[in-house]
């Protein structure tokens, strides 16, 4: 069993590169994968390994980068390695809006989870938007929630220009870290009433019985699970051969799905000469899992 620890924290960060080869050297020691990002104004990461080598990845990001507690974190579990490699990456910002978080400007954010959470998405005069890109919004939201139909995380600013000003506004993404950087945007741009729900969906989806939950469907996750249900448990999404896209299990019995190949949403978009690679490729994928190993394009592990 693996463990998947998603996290950021915002900290002045210098010797980035200093901190990319350190990083990058005690991921491939300790047979840790995922992805670490790196910038001057935090750390923001989803890694995978077995239990002991996160928590000594975890300690070693504390020590290093200096600090107690991670602004938000969360751990679930894979009966697979969810990632393909450990890379450690640096960039401008975390995540990319156009503008960088300090102490004082992210001390304005309001945050709230749990019943809070749901009281406040509930209420009428309540604008609740998901600040996530329109894939992921098809596979799972919470009520009421706006889709911005954005391609890159980037253009959220160009939809969020449209807001009522007026209107409390409840945010979410899926760890917390994009409503992060909105949260302040709003704030910069005059609004009063901006909530976002605390530690991100998948904190949500891992503390609130089913029972009680305003989430309907299932979390895209940007690794080879896919998807994630309540209590974080492997969602039944999988992605197209062809479009990366996620796709369900009542997408799979459209005429335009064909397994590694096609799907609804990319079938009529691929040429004959796209469509005769992906079956080779998926022809060599098959014959790697009858034998017992993985094949290089093999993008999914579970069964």
């Amino acid at each position: 069993m693996f463990t998947v620890f998603g996290f950021y924290k915002f900290k002045k960060i210098k010797s980035l590169k200093k901190f990319r080869s350190l990083f990058q050297s005690e991921l491939l020691d300790n047979k840790v994968r995922g992805t670490l990002i790196l910038s001057s104004e935090g750390i923001n990461g989803t890694l995978a390994g077995q239990k002991k080598s996160i928590l000594k990845i975890k300690n070693l990001l504390k020590k290093k980068i200096k600090f107690t507690n991670f602004d938000s974190s969360n751990h679930s579990t894979s009966k697979f390695q969810p990632f393909h490699q450990g890379k450690v990456k640096i960039k401008k910002e975390v995540v990319p809006i156009g503008l960088k978080i300090d102490k004082k400007n992210k001390r304005l954010n309001k945050y709230l989870s749990g019943k809070s959470w749901n009281r406040l998405i509930s209420k009428k005069e309540t604008l609740v938007v998901d600040a996530r890109k329109s894939f992921e919004f098809k596979v799972g939201t919470f009520k009421k929630a706006i889709n911005p139909n954005i391609t890159n995380f980037r253009d959220f600013p160009k939809y969020l220009k449209k807001i009522n000003k007026k209107k409390p506004v409840a945010m979410f993404c899926t760890g917390g870290i994009r409503c992060e950087k909105a949260s302040v945007y709003l704030k910069q741009k005059g609004f009063k009433n901006v909530f976002q729900l605390k530690g991100g969906i998948l904190n949500y989806l891992d503390k609130i019985d089913k029972k009680n939950s305003l989430w309907k469907g299932e979390c895209f996750v940007f690794d080879n699970r896919v998807s994630v249900k309540h209590g974080l448990k492997q969602g039944s999404f999988s992605v197209c051969g062809g479009c990366r896209t996620p796709i369900s299990s009542l997408d799979k019995k459209s005429n335009m799905y064909e397994k590694g190949v096609s799907c609804h949403n990319c079938y009529k978009n691929l040429t004959e000469s796209q469509k005769t690679r992906f079956r080779m490729r998926q022809k060599q994928i098959n014959i790697a899992k009858s034998k017992g190993s993985k094949h290089m394009f093999q993008k999914e592990y579970a069964v």
